[in-house]
C-alpha cells in the first residue's frame, strides 16, 4: 500500500497560478502511473491529470488542457500538478492518486490508493 499526501492548496484569484505537490511512500513510487482528480461540492469526482510511470505518456481532461501540466519526480517520490490560468470552476478538492500499474487511466476505480486531498479555491 502507497500513502500520498498533497499539499500546495489555497485561495487564489482567477488568471493566477498554483503548484500542487504529492508526495509518496510505501512502495516502489516509480513503477506506478500516477493521477489527479478533483471533486467539487455537490459533483462527482473527476479525472483532470495522468502521468505514466515514466512520464512518457501524459492525459489531461478537456478542461484543464493547455492551462495544467503534470510531471514526476522519481527521485523524489513526488507527483506535482502545475495550475495557471485559474478559473472559478476550477475550485474543488483535489486528489492524488496512485494507479494499480504503471499505465495511466482516466476512471477514479482503477486507481489503488488516494490522499487525503488538498482544497483550491478560486475566486472571481
Amino acid at each position: 500500500q502507497v500513502q500520498l499526501v498533497e499539499s500546495g492548496g489555497g485561495l487564489v484569484q482567477a488568471g493566477g497560478s498554483l503548484r500542487l505537490s504529492c508526495a509518496a511512500s510505501g512502495r516502489t513510487f516509480s513503477n506506478y502511473a500516477m493521477g489527479w482528480f478533483r471533486q467539487a461540492p455537490g459533483k462527482e469526482r473527476e479525472f483532470v491529470a495522468a502521468i505514466s510511470w515514466s512520464g512518457g505518456s501524459i492525459y489531461y481532461a478537456d478542461s484543464v488542457k493547455g492551462r495544467f501540466t503534470i510531471s514526476r519526480d522519481n527521485a523524489k517520490n513526488t507527483v506535482y500538478l502545475q495550475m495557471n490560468s485559474l478559473k472559478p470552476d476550477d475550485t474543488a478538492v483535489y486528489y492524488c492518486a496512485s494507479h494499480r500499474s504503471g499505465t495511466p487511466a482516466l476512471r477514479p476505480y482503477e486507481y489503488a490508493s488516494w490522499g487525503q486531498g488538498t482544497q483550491v479555491t478560486v475566486s472571481s
